[in-house]
């Protein structure tokens, strides 16, 4: 499965930035997130380095959106992950974290982690990533259909876990590189919920796995 744009209709000025967020991710995605100047990403994504600071700002603001946007896509295909796995919260888990986890996200992850400790200290260039951004997941959470006979504030409260986490194990693949440990804590916690919301006990289900995170 491939994560398509999210919205295909804008308005002209809001399609153009898109267009350019889209080109620099796509850039990113084949090329890695290694420290880059403004003016090397304009030139490789066939822009000019006044455009990218019309349209975002700074550096700081473009990656920035490249975290929101590729952090938007996610959420779209973490609503298909619940709708394809039904009331099977542990499938839930597997394949989101199948998702999240693969390699080709890595550098997001870390651009990701790097911008969120940067706005946790107070960084106010990056500021604007802490606004909303647990809630928007709780919320996200919530209303998968596996939630839909599970009292809201305890549903919230189980959504706050799965994105601790889901989180702390990312933190823990991009610093170790272990990858087998940290898939099999990951199922540890899948286990925990294979009875929930009438998920079987064997925790087995099909193998999901998208083409490309980020495309």
């Amino acid at each position: 499965m491939t994560l398509t744009n999210r919205s295909p209709t804008r308005p002209r000025g809001e399609a153009a930035k898109q267009r350019l967020l889209d080109s620099v991710i796509e850039h990113f995605v084949a090329d890695g997130l290694a420290d880059q100047s403004l003016r090397s990403i304009a030139e490789a994504v066939g822009t000019s380095h006044r455009m990218l600071l019309y349209h975002f700002g700074s550096k700081d603001g473009l990656l920035l959106e490249v975290v929101r946007e590729v952090e938007a896509r996610t959420e779209a295909l973490f609503e298909a992950i619940g709708e394809a796995s039904g009331d099977r919260v542990d499938e839930i888990i597997r394949r989101t974290w199948t998702y999240v986890a693969n390699p080709a996200v890595a550098g997001f992850e870390r651009l990701f982690f790097a911008l969120y400790s940067r706005a946790l200290q107070g960084d106010e260039a990056v500021l604007p990533l802490l606004t909303d951004d647990v809630e928007h997941w709780l919320r996200a959470n919530t209303a998968l259909p596996a939630m839909a006979a599970v009292p809201v504030d305890v549903a919230r409260a189980h959504a706050r876990l799965g994105l601790a986490v889901t989180r702390g194990l990312l933190l823990d693949l991009l610093a170790t590189g272990d990858r087998a440990g940290v898939d099999a804590a990951l199922e540890v916690f899948a286990r925990g919920y294979a009875n929930t919301a009438g998920a079987n006990t064997t925790g087995a289900g099909t193998t999901w796995a998208p083409e490309n995170p980020v495309a």
